[in-house]
């Protein structure tokens, strides 16, 4: 079946978003597509905007069941996103899935916080029972022999992965655009885009279409979508994630992580899938230290004597937007109210040590190629082949054609820029030690969410992707036109914790979250 977006606003094989819920079958689509099923969840209890613990109290109190959340979830999915199409592909077995974990809840009890939650899923995370496409119609069908290892850690968890969502093509942008699911937009405004790559996670968390989703960042891929859907992201230290099953962009450089309408859920997201983990190369660094517990952190008196640097040097740069700027530093502000001193700090040299430091440029290619060689029946084998027969959006073509240049994995450009960001890690943590700081702050993007088709520019997602550094993403406010913005925390290798608690207490204090007026609760 040729599962490419048709352009006008329904997904092939399903019902037009917005018909009635009693003309489709209840949550049995495969996808690419939703269906709106009948009403099943109890009106006692509304999903929208609801957080992991009030699901759960709903469902130990029997108020509702994992079923009947499904239910709700993919009636709001069938309700909106023929408009956002933040949805790639529903889970045909979601049903199934929680009406077994029903019955372990009431046979056993509940696994954890994340028993019997529907979440959302990037669809560049492998699962041996649903195709991963990474958005692109080069892959559509592609299903992989085993489950992610973070896919593996939610279902262990007894997480109801609900839908695969659609992202920038293979990863390679930050508007979300791909072949396989057209444009995803922005529930605050949909002539606008919602970030990326991990678009469709951050519009559809934000939109209520579970209770939380999962994404990757290889440089801003979680924390410029929860920056432009008032969400809380967090890009882990390197190595705190095993990327096992995921579709890579730059090993060097890939990681991955919830985005979340509240910072407790997002402490239940990163709990379930952190620690260290000897089989990945990248938790080396880390092999005496011990993996942060994020729920243990949350703590609305975190900023407590705790010093954040603002780094000036980030709040300026092309198409740098003075309302968007001065809404990052009133947040910044909020922090020295809650108890934290907050310093200027300069990194010399900051903008010329980061220049080229990417090595997506460097790695893609091959990294691609490794995850393609080691998946069988898989429908193409390489991004040359991806080119050659055309089977990309028209918007990646540049880029992926740069990206195939590369004729070796190891080369002289590479090694430069593997000692260009040696020297910019170092420069970082020695500034921090320096200033005895605990996080710089600046902001996620220094420009609003981009119109559709327009370039988005204003990211400061490299020094975190460089420095292998956490990175954090926090509701800061709205623009007067009511698009969100985000402040970023940058912590110390393995401080992702403490980050955590800086988001909690300036949630606590402020509120900074309100949930899009196009998304209301239905009915």
């Amino acid at each position: 079946m040729d599962r490419r977006w048709d352009g006008v606003g329904s997904r092939i094989g399903v019902a037009a978003a917005g018909a009635a819920p009693e003309a489709v079958a209840p949550g049995l689509v495969s996808g690419p597509g939703v269906a709106a099923p009948e009403r099943r969840a109890p009106r006692s209890f509304e999903v929208h905007e609801a957080t992991i613990a009030a699901l759960q109290a709903a469902l130990a109190d029997g108020r509702v069941t994992s079923a009947s959340l499904v239910d709700a979830y993919l009636e709001r999915i069938g309700a909106y996103d023929g408009k956002l199409r933040a949805v790639l592909r529903i889970n045909a077995s979601s049903r199934t899935e929680a009406e077994r974990l029903d019955r372990e809840r009431a046979a056993r009890g509940p696994r954890g916080p994340l028993h019997g939650v529907p979440i959302l899923l990037k669809d560049n995370f492998d699962m041996h029972d649903l195709p991963t496409t990474g958005g692109s119609i080069a892959l559509d069908g592609m299903i992989p022999p085993d489950d992610a290892f973070v896919v593996r850690r939610l279902r262990d968890a007894g997480a109801i992965v609900l839908a695969k969502t659609n992202l920038h093509e293979l990863a390679a942008g930050i508007t979300t655009i791909s072949s396989l699911g057209g444009q995803t937009r922005n529930p605050y405004d949909t002539e606008r885009c919602p970030g990326g790559s991990s678009g469709g996670t951050g519009a559809g968390v934000a939109a209520s279409y579970a209770a939380i989703g999962y994404g990757t960042d290889t440089c801003g891929s979680i924390r410029i979508p929860a920056a432009f859907n008032a969400l809380y992201g967090l890009r882990p230290t390197k190595g705190l994630v095993d990327m096992d099953g995921v579709i890579p962009l730059s090993h060097s450089q890939d990681v991955a992580g919830p985005l979340a309408r509240t910072v407790a859920d997002l402490a239940i997201g990163l709990d379930a899938i952190v620690g260290l983990y000897p089989a990945d190369p990248a938790t080396r660094t880390h092999e005496t230290a011990r993996a942060p517990r994020f729920e243990a952190a949350l703590r609305a008196d975190a900023p407590r004597g705790a010093r954040i640097g603002v780094l000036d040097a980030l709040f300026d740069g092309e198409g740098s937007d003075a309302e968007v700027l001065a809404i990052v530093r009133a947040a910044i502000e909020r922090l020295c109210g809650q108890g934290a001193e907050i310093v200027a700090v300069e990194i010399d040299g900051l903008g010329a040590m980061l220049e080229d430091t990417s090595l997506i440029e460097h790695e893609f290619k091959f990294d691609l190629f490794d995850y393609l060689a080691a998946t069988p029946g898989a429908p193409v084998h390489s991004l040359g082949e991806i080119l050659e027969k055309q089977l990309y959006h028209p918007a990646l073509e540049v880029k992926f054609r740069k990206r195939d240049e590369p004729v070796a994995r190891d080369t002289p450009a590479y090694r430069a820029a593997l000692g260009r960001r040696a020297a910019l890690r170092a420069a970082v943590l020695e500034a921090m030690d320096r200033g005895r700081l605990d996080a710089l702050a600046y902001p996620v993007m220094r420009t609003r969410p981009a119109r559709i088709d327009e370039a988005q520019l204003g990211e400061t997602c490299q020094l975190s992707a460089s420095t292998g550094t956490p990175a954090i993403a926090i509701p800061a406010g709205f623009t007067a036109d009511g698009l969100p913005i985000g402040l970023e925390l940058l912590g110390r290798p393995l401080d992702d914790a403490r980050l955590v608690g800086f988001a909690f207490a300036i949630e606590q204090a402020s509120a900074p979250r309100r949930p899009p007026p196009l998304t209301p609760p239905l009915g």
